[in-house]
This record gives C-alpha cells, structure tokens and sequence, in this order.
C-alpha cells in the first residue's frame, strides 16, 4: 500500500500439464477468454508455421542458430528439443508480465514445469489434470478422431509415465466433469493471487500498522 492505495500484485505462472486428452487445452483457453489477467505464453519454436499460425501469436519462429544464442545468455525460462525442433519460453517478457501484475499460463509437460520450478520457484503455481481412469481417456482419444490408431496407442503409453508425475505438482485435479475442473481452476487462481509473496504492499503496511499509537 503506497499512500492509501493498493500496489498492483504480482503476477504468477500457471503451470498446467496432462496426458494429452485429459481436457487441459480446452480448460487452458476457457480461462484465457474470461480472465482479462491471464495471458497463454508464446513460446519460441524453430520449427516452421503450420497452416493458419501467426508470428507473435502462436509461437516466435526463429532459426535454431537465434534459439542457440539465446539459450547462451541464459534467455528461456524452460526449453526442450522435440522431434528435432526446439521450443522454449523466453525470459524477458514473461518476467515482466509478471511484474506489471499479469498472470501467464504454461500448456507444458512435467520436464518444462521443472525447469520453470527451479529458475523462478515462487513465480510457480502448478497444476496436474488427471483423467478419471485410463478407459474414459483412451475413449477420449478415440472419439475425438483426430489420430490414427497407431497414434492413439503411442499417446496411452506416454500417459503412464506423465501420470507418474504428478504428485511432483502443488494441486492435482481428477477432470471428470469439465466445468466442475474449470471451477475448481479459478478458485485456485484466485487464492494464490492473494498470496504473500504477490502483494508487494504487505510488508510496508504492517510495520506501517505497528508503527501507529493506540
């Protein structure tokens, strides 16, 4: 609190990973349409725009000498190489996204969310989506026909090893019901936007507080 007014909050990094068809993209979206505070970060990717991609707005494409450079200095919070492309989350602007108050949200694996969780530890709220059971999400993958059978199979498999992670996360949700997940998101994003460590006000109000006579 500067002269009676509030200080803007710091933002914090929304961490959400899942076995892919657990419903996390569509949550992810959901949450950046309706919360005028949160943001999906652009990663920066060296392989080329697919159909209908937009620079800036999907991902930065750069070469992968430019990746290499900026990697050098230090420049991506997490980065991974993928089927011989690499993609990574660069630095500078999310840090000061989150010191100008604005929440950025992370659609990565448990790899990135570790490399997130040791550059910027306290900037991390992570998230796990679990299916309710391996049947509902191998009928999810199927029924959502846009992979082949072999794909399929490959994706079930990935999902053990995923799932194997996730109590390495701060909050594990079971997404049986989407809008019931979708709640449950925003209740923990409006805590942990109240958190200490994000009101950089806190501290001079209380010594102010204990400063004043009875």
């Amino acid at each position: 609190m500067e002269n009676g007014t509030m200080v803007k909050r710091r933002g914090l990094m929304l961490v959400l990973s899942s076995p892919s068809g657990t419903g996390k993209t569509t949550l992810s979206r959901r949450l950046v349409a309706e919360d005028d505070d949160l943001s999906l970060s652009v990663s920066c990717t060296t392989r080329s725009p697919r159909v209908g991609e937009g620079d800036g707005e999907h991902y930065h494409f750069i070469s992968k000498d430019e990746f290499r450079e900026i990697r050098a200095k230090d420049g991506f919070l997490e980065w991974a190489e993928v089927h011989d492309n690499y993609y990574g989350s660069p630095k500078e602007p999310i840090m000061k996204a989150l010191e100008s108050g604005r929440d950025i949200i992370f659609d990565i694996d448990w790899q990135g969310a570790q490399q997130l969780e040791k550059n910027a530890p306290k900037d991390v709220v992570s998230v796990f989506i679990l299916p309710p059971s391996m049947n509902e999400l191998r009928r999810r993958l199927t029924d959502r026909a846009q992979d082949s059978l072999e794909t399929i199979k490959k994706r079930m498999n990935n999902a053990y090893g995923e799932i194997a992670r996730a109590e390495t996360y701060d909050y594990i949700l079971v997404n049986d019901d989407l809008d019931a997940t979708y709640e449950k998101l925003k209740d923990i994003i409006k805590a942990e936007r109240l958190s200490r460590y994000r009101q950089p006000w806190v501290h001079s109000f209380v010594q102010q507080l204990l400063s004043e006579d009875t």
